[in-house]
């Protein structure tokens, strides 16, 4: 294909480089993912950083599922081994990034805006 239309030739320059921008992305997950693991299998970790260091995959693993760099379902999938391995070590979030009392609801929720009722046209 010696001949190209002008916008072919940019969209294959395009897609050099979103196919770069998307294999750093896909790297930096997969090492954001690789770390937390090992974090949570074992090491001198404190329980606080291996928790940041799972949200921080997490984060990862939703940013570029929302970008598209990663199907939604993988992403999915990826998500939920990682917490499914929190859970069974029984990793929680610190205490002090909760919010609010036990069995107090939050304030938000009460003082929640009713929707408008949609207008009919005629």
């Amino acid at each position: 294909m010696a001949k190209r239309t002008a916008s072919a030739k940019k969209q294959a320059r395009a897609g050099v480089k979103r196919a770069l921008r998307n294999r750093a992305i896909k790297s930096e997950v997969k090492t954001k993912v690789v770390k937390a693991r090992k974090s949570l299998v074992g090491g001198p970790v404190a329980e606080s950083d291996r928790y940041a260091l799972a949200l921080d995959a997490v984060r990862a693993l939703d940013r570029a599922a929302s970008k598209g760099i990663l199907h939604r379902n993988n992403a999915a999938r990826r998500k939920a081994r990682l917490t499914r391995q929190m859970a069974k070590l029984k990793i929680a979030p610190p205490v002090a990034a909760a919010k609010g009392k036990k069995g107090a609801a939050p304030a938000a929720s009460k003082a929640a805006p009713a929707a408008k009722p949609a207008s009919k046209k005629k």
